[in-house]
């Protein structure tokens, strides 16, 4: 990468906010995280993926931050990444869509729900979203469960075979 195309990607990543939380970083995506993506995605998109299909996933879930403001967060711990958190918004999804993937390694010890109430609280108060909600697979137990945890309810009549769990809105206190 020349040193202009660097200046040029560091003031565009630096567009995306930046939120830590007790144990967690959420931050812009960089290339260097791709490898970790493209292992998590193979194991979370119901199936195998390429590295060819993850890389075009990856660049889709990033360039939504110019598109629509809010997108894909790269998740660590100690300059470690453990997964991803994002607030995406596809055609046909009835809301913004609060969904998160995370390493083998980091299930089960709380970074989902964590990284997952950050991007919400973040996509509530400082972008003023209206709803949010989650796009689940039937079989994704452990999504379901999560999206539980945090408060919301599946949808009746969900569109393509997924489950929409929508997310309470908080109350504003006037």
């Amino acid at each position: 990468m020349t040193r202009g195309c660097a200046m040029q990607a560091s003031g565009v990543a630096g567009a995306v906010p930046e939120i830590t939380t007790v144990r967690l970083r959420l931050r812009a995506p960089r290339l260097d995280d791709f490898d970790a993506y493209a292992e998590i995605a193979g194991a979370c998109f119901g199936g195998p993926v390429d590295r060819d299909a993850a890389w075009d996933d990856f660049c889709r879930m990033t360039a939504i931050w110019m598109l629509r403001g809010h997108g894909l967060w790269s998740v660590e711990r100690q300059a470690e990444v453990l997964g991803f958190v994002q607030i995406g918004m596809a055609p046909g999804v009835p809301g913004p869509d609060l969904g998160c993937i995370f390493t083998a390694e980091a299930e089960g010890q709380g970074f989902a729900q964590e990284a997952a109430e950050a991007a919400r609280a973040h996509a509530f108060a400082v972008l003023g979203l209206p709803c949010l909600v989650s796009c689940i697979a039937p079989d994704d137990f452990r999504a379901r469960r999560l999206a539980e945890r945090l408060g919301a309810r599946p949808e009746t009549g969900t569109p393509g075979g997924v489950l929409v769990y929508r997310h309470p809105v908080p109350e504003v206190s006037v």
